[in-house]
């Protein structure tokens, strides 16, 4: 039974999703393309989007690609490349006014189709594959990109805790793939690359606006010129329990400041009934300003400069970043452990309580503003086979009782510890 509101069709084997609504100025549109994660493709599936967006048959300069959203009244153009889970997703967004605040006989939406669908299946080449200048120009820009998260030490630590703590799962891998496989990638071994991409990839549209089903499935037929052959399915992943001994890695680099990752593994993953049970557990250790986390971690103790958890539902994991002046470390993860205990324990106070209900409450209420934000969670439905709306999981928050979440604890276990320190022998 569809409790949504998006109303599901489906053209050439591409799963689409509309809601019709005359509550926004503007047309939403997402286009969700998904694989595994997979070490010998993850660097070529993150730098497609990269030249894709560099310009299209009809607009093969860069320039005059940006000129045609100019044309389209400004409209936004962008895309992310993250991972849910064990799949690499590329996420292509596209945000057109409403022709009927515009005037005139524009059918902007129309246009906005064919933009995408020339992006995604008309890309500009040369000699049959990708534009050589683009791929080099593209393949230094996600070279650049990789090279920042060394740079940031607070991204580094939580990429390598995550590296350390599935060094056996496609999870390790960074969704914008590997610096050393960037300069073996050329235009024709990219192209052969983004063709196998188009066919096999799990393709989720998504249009939230004043349109119709209908209208969405005659556009995606007349504008994407792709012909697919079966519709690839997400398949809802197993929590990996691994074992019961906690890995302890210490890194050290040329830093002044440590910081402190641990990871947990849970078995409670998005499709879960105790999901629920697990967000109020995050919440209250380290999601908000109020959490354990933040509050005995940072406040009372001074050890940490920041201090905060989070939980990928979709991978059933769930992590802690600080940082903490490197003398600290055994004291940090002391009072770290001892908020786990907590947790497990029930030390939970009815404060705790209510205030992470009613952070997530606001959460989930400001999520119906944002045509995206709605787009986002109903994606969560395809990537996990879990029907869940809004209001049912506002529901269940809010029942939750301190046994429920003191439960959910219990099958959050500690598995890794990373920490990044200084170069310097004691």
């Amino acid at each position: 039974m569809n409790t949504t509101g998006f109303e599901r069709g489906s053209r050439k084997q591409f799963r689409i999703h509309v809601l019709p609504t005359k509550r926004f100025k503007t047309f939403a549109i997402s286009l969700y393309a998904g694989v595994s994660l997979q070490e010998d493709t993850v660097t070529k599936v993150a730098l497609t989007p990269f030249v894709l967006r560099r310009g299209t048959e009809s607009y093969p300069e860069t320039t005059q690609f940006r000129e045609q959203l100019e044309h389209l009244y400004g409209a936004g153009f962008g895309f992310d490349v993250y991972k849910r889970g064990d799949y690499q997703i590329v996420q292509f967004r596209m945000d057109t006014i409403n022709d009927s605040f515009v005037g005139g006989d524009e059918q902007l939406l129309d246009r906005s189709f064919a933009f995408l669908g020339e992006v995604l299946t008309r890309p500009a080449q040369e000699n049959g594959h990708f534009r050589s200048s683009y791929v080099q120009a593209e393949r230094e820009t996600v070279r650049k990109k990789l090279e920042s998260i060394v740079n940031d030490k607070m991204r580094y630590a939580a990429e390598r805790s995550i590296e350390e703590m599935c060094k056996h799962e496609p999870y390790r891998l960074h969704p914008l793939g590997e610096r050393k496989d960037l300069s073996t990638i050329e235009p024709q071994g990219l192209t052969n690359s983004y063709q196998s991409w188009l066919q096999d990839a799990s393709m989720d549209l998504y249009v939230v606006g004043d349109t119709t089903l209908e209208e969405v499935e005659n556009m995606v037929e007349r504008h994407f010129n792709v012909e697919r052959v079966t519709s690839a399915d997400y398949h809802a992943q197993e929590a990996s329990v691994g074992d019961n001994e906690v890995n302890t890695v210490v890194e050290r680099m040329s830093v002044s400041q440590g910081k402190l990752n641990m990871g947990l593994r849970t078995s409670i993953t998005y499709r879960d009934p105790e999901y629920a049970s697990a967000l109020l557990y995050n919440g209250i250790l380290g999601g908000y300003p109020h959490s354990k986390l933040f509050v005995n971690v940072r406040e009372k103790e001074s050890l940490a400069y920041y201090a905060s958890s989070r939980y990928d539902g979709h991978k059933g994991i769930a992590t802690i970043q600080s940082g903490i002046e490197i003398p600290n470390y055994e004291k940090a993860v002391t009072i770290i452990k001892q908020q786990l205990e907590e947790m497990k324990s029930g030390a939970i106070t009815d404060l705790e309580m209510s205030q992470t209900k009613a952070m997530i409450r606001n959460l989930l209420k400001e999520m119906q503003d944002s045509a995206y934000e709605m787009i986002a969670y109903d994606f969560n439905r395809q990537l996990s086979g879990k029907d869940r709306t809004v209001e049912e999981l506002l529901n269940q928050v809010e029942s939750l009782s301190k046994v429920d979440v003191q439960q959910a604890a219990e099958k959050f276990r500690l598995d890794t510890i990373y920490f990044l320190r200084d170069e310097k022998e004691e």
